[in-house]
């Protein structure tokens, strides 16, 4: 494996790091390489993370998990993309259960979260974005009505990951016509897909320029048990703001593993790669981008922890959540073009990684949250600018 150079936070969580990069040794570039050719589920991977305990480290002891803090979560993450792994598999495996820990009845959490804890239950499922709704989740259409004990679902969503490697999906649905607040109305259930599909749930994968396991879902009358309502009927949006600050601090962190990656496999590279009699890394024109790829990089971890150290402290968390998401992909997005670059022909090879983890960071400047959508919450709840949307 390829040497890290020093982080800025070299000491949060070391053993947990350690641990993290001695099972990724087990699964170097070329399980990966065949992975994405055949746009295959890590399966062999989210199986040795969830042995390790590593998936199940957000939810409490009580409940079978670890018990940790979302900067825990946040160096296992970091810790797989810096290897040169992907954790975009699993990765809501560890956030997706928050919506239940944090506003489910005393018997969902009960009889759901030491399933997930101990991974014979996979909640990574998560459905929210619909085709003609976009970011703007307030104008979903996908409906949920009460009929007796059950709620009948009918409406479609889309980009949702991992749907065909879940057995449980966090849905949200409208429950009452849009009124004057547009984040009423709107409810959060929880779906098992093993009872649902050819039952009123279809889904069908999406190819995509990354081995995502994206896909779309539908839902023809499909009937939901009430009791899966996850707290009030109506409140759902709130609910899944909760988790959102969470999504966006972990996959920060995945970004600065990126990063890592892509200055260590850049730096090797310089200084092994010798061009007219010298190595290419002697070379300012070479040696000044991943300086600066570097130095970019090691400035989004402080926001990411910054970010995280609120969030464990249950102190609001959105702006520098927000803020630790756009930087980090900011910064892996430019540590990934440098890298190819400073390969030059050999970056596009399959057999060096880079081009797979070049297409790989690329999504965080779009998913789950836009750029431009994080710059907007910026300028309206942080600077008291007009509402630009």
């Amino acid at each position: 494996m390829t040497s890290q150079p020093p982080r800025a936070d070299e000491a949060d969580h070391r053993e947990i790091r350690e641990g993290v990069q001695a099972l990724c040794a087990r699964f170097p570039g070329e399980y990966w390489r065949k992975l994405d050719r055949e746009r295959a589920y890590p399966g062999d991977f989210v199986k040795a993370l969830t042995e390790a305990g590593y998936l199940g480290c957000l939810i409490p002891e009580a409940f079978g998990g670890s018990g940790l803090g979302i900067g825990a979560a946040a160096a296992i993450l970091e810790e797989v993309h810096a290897s040169g792994g992907n954790g975009a598999a699993c990765h809501a495996q560890m956030y997706i259960m928050g919506t239940i820990l944090r506003h489910g009845s005393a018997a969902q959490k009960a009889k759901f979260l030491p399933e997930i804890a101990a991974g014979r239950l996979r909640l990574q499922a998560f459905g929210v974005t619909e085709p003609t709704a976009g970011t703007d989740t307030t104008a979903i259409r996908t409906a949920a009505v009460r009929r007796g004990d059950s709620y009948i679902v009918n409406g479609q969503k889309v980009w949702t990951s991992r749907a065909e490697h879940s057995d449980l999906m966090l849905l949200l649905a409208r429950t009452a016509p849009r009124g004057e607040r547009k984040t009423e109305g709107l409810s959060v259930f929880l779906v098992d897909m093993r009872a649902a599909v050819g039952k009123g749930l279809t889904i069908r994968p999406i190819r995509t320029m990354i081995n995502h396991a994206t896909t779309e879902v539908f839902f023809d009358n499909l009937e939901v048990p009430a009791e899966n309502l996850i707290g009030h009927e109506g409140a759902g949006f709130r609910y899944i703001l909760d988790g959102m600050n969470a999504e966006r601090i972990l996959i920060a962190a995945e970004c600065i593993g990126d990063s890592r990656w892509f200055v260590a496999k850049a730096r090797d590279y310089a200084k092994a790669r010798v061009v007219f009699g010298r190595p290419i890394g002697q070379n300012q024109g070479i040696q000044f981008p991943i300086a600066r790829a570097y130095a970019q990089a090691q400035a989004a971890a402080l926001m990411v922890k910054r970010a995280a150290d609120l969030y464990e402290a249950g102190q609001p968390a959105g702006p520098e959540a927000n803020m630790a998401k756009m930087l980090a992909s900011e910064a892996s997005w430019f540590a990934a073009d440098m890298c190819l670059q400073t390969h030059g022909g050999f970056g596009f090879a399959e057999d060096y990684d880079i081009e797979r983890k070049f297409r790989e960071t690329r999504l965080y400047q779009v998913a789950p949250v836009s750029t431009n959508l994080i710059l907007a919450y910026i300028a309206e709840h942080v600077l008291g600018l007009p509402r630009s949307y």
